[in-house]
């Protein structure tokens, strides 16, 4: 393969790891009835006027599989990641104790946990629509290649190796999705 086709597979590799990777971030946030720090990943605190990460502003910890306690670096911090937690709407009540926060992770009922796994399924579709359009990206970008003097042997190539990668990534993203289901259906 040229030097040309090489660099277009590469980029395509790249980009449907990073859309694997993005979509393993992703189903963290799903609960699934045990507690996890990443249930709190994206959540925005009002510090001193600005818009903070809660990861930013305390040590977030899990004790057992059904707490997550928050203990900020000011006391005065308290009242305001109570207030964010609570506008968030995440499906829990933050208990303030004075000293840190105590979120006790409540056990999803059947039908929420269907609505998780819903949720999971639409995260991995849209994971297997990025991992598609980079194949397109790639497949134009040989046409392109080819138009321009590369051998179209490289090309069919290229197509080929970026199908097999595509394959690949759908793959892994069906067993990520299968393990999730699993995690969460399991009381």
């Amino acid at each position: 393969m040229s030097e040309e086709t090489i660099k277009c597979l590469q980029t395509a590799k790249g980009g449907m790891t990073i859309v694997l990777n993005f979509f393993d971030k992703e189903l963290q946030k799903i609960r699934a009835g045990k507690a996890s720090p990443q249930m709190l990943e994206g959540l925005k605190v009002d510090y001193y006027g600005n818009p903070t990460s809660i990861e930013q502003v305390g040590n977030i910890s899990t004790p057992d599989a059904r707490q997550i306690v928050i203990q900020p670096w000011e006391r005065s911090m308290l009242p305001v990641i109570e207030k964010a937690i609570l506008a968030a709407n995440l499906g829990f009540t933050p208990q303030n104790t004075g000293e840190f926060i105590r979120i006790v992770v409540p056990t999803p009922t059947e039908e929420r946990r269907k609505e998780f796994v819903k949720k999971a399924k639409q995260e991995a579709e849209q994971a297997k629509v990025s991992i598609r359009n980079l194949r397109r990206t790639a497949n134009e970008t040989g046409k392109k290649l080819k138009d321009s003097g590369t051998p179209e042997d490289d090309v069919k190539k290229l197509e080929t190796e970026v199908q097999k990668a595509t394959d690949e990534y759908i793959e892994k993203i069906d067993k990520i999705l299968v393990a999730k289901e699993k995690e969460i259906m399991t009381i």
